[in-house]
């Protein structure tokens, strides 16, 4: 059973020998077996499946998530991404064969996913039990011990990731530890053989400064603004329908959520009806009393999402309620690039739409920013699309749909440049927890040894051989291929 540990008192002790435990049982082997590793999956999932009702309740208590988007975008996709990898790990861990140069025939060469050692998984608190959960898959797929810090700001949540974890994996290589600041700052003051952090910007930098005074590798899954455009090629109807979908999930607290639109002021102005239309549809006449629509995850929060809308004059919604989170689904039309909701990720529901000319404008505008963690276009022009896949860098480019990509195991999930470094989900989390091992074999007898040690004369009218021969030195046609 996992490890549990609430550091009220002297985190950093307690941290340490934490730690210390995790890395003892990660040296004894414990870990490594490949069905120990497919035991603690399947137990995972088996949480998910058994206590699913107790990870919703304690979203809804966070979030005012509801039962139905818990399991859609928490629960749920977490037991696809463990089936997947279930599905698939015996064939990850296999040595995968590489061709060795003729020159060093006969020889052998592969590469070894083994694992790095003691993770920490540090969560965030807009997706507590997704994005504390996934990373933890991966690391347990690997091979790895891990050390799993829920989000503070998610209390209910990171109780009960504390109290059911224990009931399920193994608490000789999996801990808990709850804590605000203060623990955070013990965990990263010791040494793990990678971190994995996901968050925003500002606590990702004091992250990266931390490792690297351990050289610690680290995958960093930030934000940023996901731009939108939109062109008059596709049914704005369904564009409108898909957009609202996206961006309202969480309460726009999500970090490929779109941001903001581009758009050309015509294609801008018919969009917006059938916005209002979108989000009728999803959460009735008025959200506020929807049990789909959720609330923000704090005052401080609520304050900031809440002051962007000042000075300007939404196309709906706009109204908020302090004593209840509250802030309805909110479209802005026509919004200054100069505004400040147009200089910070939002993380809220509201919606601008910034007026462009064009193509151009809406390429010049996203290349002037920092790079997205997702970029979604709307637009049934193939040379369109061409111009957003070749012209601009994100994380992920998803046309027709935003958030989707999320879903889709085999593509890598993670940003770029200011949205992040390093990539998970699926056979991505499996390497990001492994160290890529090169192994390399050769005979030991006179034989062979002559044909790496061989005079230095010889060598050379050798390699001449096989150049004049095969053109390249490195035969693609080589022992280690043959074998």
């Amino acid at each position: 059973m996992a490890t549990s540990i609430r550091t009220k008192q002297e985190p950093k002790v307690v941290v340490a020998d934490t730690v210390a435990r995790l890395r003892q049982t990660f040296d004894r082997g414990t870990t490594k077996p490949v069905a120990w590793r497919l035991r603690q999956l399947r137990a995972l999932k088996q949480l998910l499946l058994e206590r699913g009702g107790e990870l919703e309740r304690a979203l809804a208590t966070d979030l005012g998530k509801s039962g139905t988007e818990a399991q859609i975008t928490e629960i749920g996709l977490l037991v696809g991404e463990i089936d997947h990898t279930l599905k698939h790990l015996k064939r990850w861990v296999r040595p995968r064969r590489v061709a060795v140069p003729l020159t060093l025939a006969p020889a052998s060469a592969s590469v070894v996913a083994e694992p790095v050692g003691v993770v920490l998984v540090i969560g965030p608190w807009n997706y507590p039990v997704q994005l504390c959960i996934g990373p933890v898959i991966g690391a347990l797929a690997a091979g790895d011990a891990v050390l799993l810090k829920p989000s503070e700001l998610a209390p209910a949540t990171s109780a009960a990731l504390a109290r059911l974890l224990p009931e399920y994996l193994d608490d000789r290589a999996v801990a808990v530890v709850e804590g605000d600041a203060e623990v955070a700052t013990a965990l990263l003051a010791e040494r793990f053989d990678h971190i994995f952090y996901t968050g925003g910007a500002t606590v990702g930098k004091v992250v990266a400064r931390a490792a690297a005074e351990h050289l610690t590798p680290i995958t960093l899954e930030l934000g940023g603004k996901s731009p939108v455009y939109v062109d008059d090629t596709v049914d704005l109807a369904d564009a409108a329908r898909r957009i609202v979908w996206g961006k309202l999930m969480n309460a726009g607290q999500t970090c490929v959520a779109p941001d903001y639109v581009l758009a050309t002021r015509s294609v801008a102005d018919r969009l917006v009806p059938y916005l209002r239309d979108a989000i009728a549809a999803l959460y009735g006449p008025d959200p506020a009393g929807s049990a789909d629509y959720g609330r923000i995850i704090s005052d401080k929060h609520f304050a900031r999402v809440s002051g962007l809308l000042d000075g300007l004059e939404p196309a709906l919604g706009g109204e908020v309620d302090a004593s209840e989170r509250y802030i309805a689904p909110t479209v802005v039309n026509g919004v200054d690039a100069s505004a400040s909701i147009m200089q910070e990720e939002i993380f809220g529901p509201i919606l601008p739409i910034l007026h462009v000319s064009g193509l151009e404008q809406a390429i010049a505008h996203i290349r002037a920013g920092e790079k997205p963690l997702a970029l979604y276009v709307f637009s049934d022009d193939r040379a369109t699309r061409k111009r957003f896949t070749r012209d601009t860098s994100s994380g992920a480019l998803a046309f027709g749909v935003p958030a989707a990509h999320l879903l889709v195991p085999g593509l890598p999930f993670g940003g770029v440049g200011a949205s992040g470094m390093g990539a998970y989900h699926g056979r991505h989390s499996f390497d990001t927890f492994s160290h890529a091992k090169a192994v390399f074999s050769k005979p030991l007898s006179p034989d062979t040894l002559s044909l790496v040690y061989p005079p230095f004369t010889e060598a050379r009218d050798r390699i001449a051989r096989l150049i004049s021969k095969t053109g390249s030195t490195d035969d693609r046609r080589s022992w280690g291929a043959r074998r």
